[in-house]
């Protein structure tokens, strides 16, 4: 990849930066046969909430990584994903009709599988081999946390359905979540999932509707690579606690965060994630996002709390509104359909993002060289640990700043490797 860079380093001289470089197109594009897009294929994607298919309702049309598909559920409860145009002469399946056993077509009445397999060709001769000879395009479904997840890529590179430890914990329950649209490219979207700085400026300037006041502390951070992708480690100073923050990043596109209420008020051990969130390319430029959330067995969730979380998600807002207060939305797709990566300047709190686009990158080589992405799950059934939680201890300070950062830093790591969940009382 050649970039063309251009540093402006004199007041006012807008005018030598000249036209934008292009977009890093090897992370960014998604269809088929492109670097990313290959990449982001040896990976199950959720498309649709569980509950969003019935067996034998409407069929959805749908959109995943620049590929125009028809999603739907059978009358035998068996879920199916295929391309959207009729093998026979095009017509598009959104008009199908949903069948005790896959879908048919409404112009001819040609009858299709879940898998693609053509079932019936109505006004065939008896003799006719077409059944034989060829199929509909169509990708494998699963289901899990209440989701319909899709593998897209290679049928003999299928890997196993991730299960992470989190869609089942003792005493959690899952719910579905959110889901929205955003105008802008994947992998912006999930860079802010790795940049905690930005929760202490963008989410903190109205506790009414976004973060609590505790996160307009500044966090040390540290970055780690796990094996299912990488983590940060936020240390906070609240009053006399040290709040440590941790969240996943999960390749290639999930990401995992306690919630946003938290203030840090009083001590807590391990308090595991509210959310488990996916971002889907439905092309270069237009993103879906998807999400769960987890809540203890028991527990009503707070409405309020859910409002929250919506917040800024979206442009259901007056444009002035947010220009006043912005949120994610207005941040992600402020950088444009797709981030220019060459203007960029990135400095010491960029360093999850970059991390995230180098580890994006190796994973798209290794595709390219004929290797598995090092986060492939092959083991089905095998539950992935996450880290992602809320930790808060009473820790007074150092007497200085710098021995309170290296005390905080200490906290930090210990929390990460699990010292405190081993011991409790030490």
């Amino acid at each position: 990849m050649s970039e063309r860079r251009v540093h402006l380093n004199e007041p006012y001289s807008a005018y030598h930066e000249g036209d934008p470089p292009p977009e890093d197109a090897e992370l960014t594009h998604v269809g088929p046969r492109t670097p990313g897009g290959e990449y982001l294929r040896r990976f199950w994607h959720p498309v649709a909430f569980s509950h969003e298919l019935r067996p034998g309702d409407l069929p959805k049309r749908i959109k995943i990584m620049s590929e125009d598909l028809v999603l739907f559920r059978d009358r035998s409860g068996r879920t199916g994903l295929l391309k959207l145009n009729c093998a026979h002469r095009g017509t598009s399946l959104e008009y199908g009709l949903v069948s005790e056993r896959g879908i048919r077509c409404c112009y001819h009445g040609w009858l299709f599988d879940v898998d693609g397999r053509i079932l019936e060709t109505p006004g065939e001769p008896a003799s006719s081999t077409i059944k034989q000879r060829f199929f509909q395009g169509a990708y494998p479904t699963r289901e899990a946390a209440g989701l319909v997840f899709a593998y897209m890529g290679p049928p003999d590179k299928r890997p196993a359905l991730p299960i992470f430890d989190t869609f089942s914990l003792p005493g959690r329950r899952t719910v579905p979540g959110l889901r929205y649209v955003m105008p802008c490219n994947w992998l912006q979207i999930k860079e802010n999932s790795v940049d905690p700085v930005h929760t202490s400026f963008l989410h903190t300037r109205s506790s009414d509707t976004q973060f609590t006041s505790s996160f307009g502390v500044v966090p040390l951070l540290e970055f780690r690579e796990s094996p299912s992708g990488m983590y940060y480690i936020a240390e906070r100073r609240v009053e006399d606690r040290v709040w440590v923050r941790i969240c996943d990043w999960l390749a290639p596109c999930v990401h995992q965060f306690p919630p946003n209420w938290e203030d840090a008020s009083r001590e807590k051990i391990f308090g595991r994630p509210n959310c488990t969130h996916w971002v889907v390319p439905i092309d270069d430029t237009t993103t879906l996002n998807l999400d769960i959330r987890h809540f203890d067995e028991g527990d009503t969730p707070d409405e309020r709390q859910l409002e929250l979380q919506k917040f800024g998600q979206s442009d259901d807002r007056p444009y002035e509104e947010r220009q006043r207060l912005p949120a994610d939305f207005d941040a992600q797709t402020g950088i444009g359909p797709i981030s220019i990566h060459a203007r960029e300047h990135l400095g010491h709190t960029d360093r999850g993002v970059a991390m995230l686009r180098r580890l994006v990158r190796q994973g798209i080589r290794d595709v390219q060289e004929g290797r598995d992405p090092r986060e492939i799950v092959r083991e089905e059934g095998r539950v992935i640990p996450t880290l992602c939680q809320d930790t808060v201890l009473r820790i007074p300070p150092a007497p200085t700043r710098e021995e309170d950062e290296a005390l905080m830093r200490e906290v930090g790591r210990k929390v990460a490797d699990g010292y405190y969940v081993k011991n409790p009382q030490s």
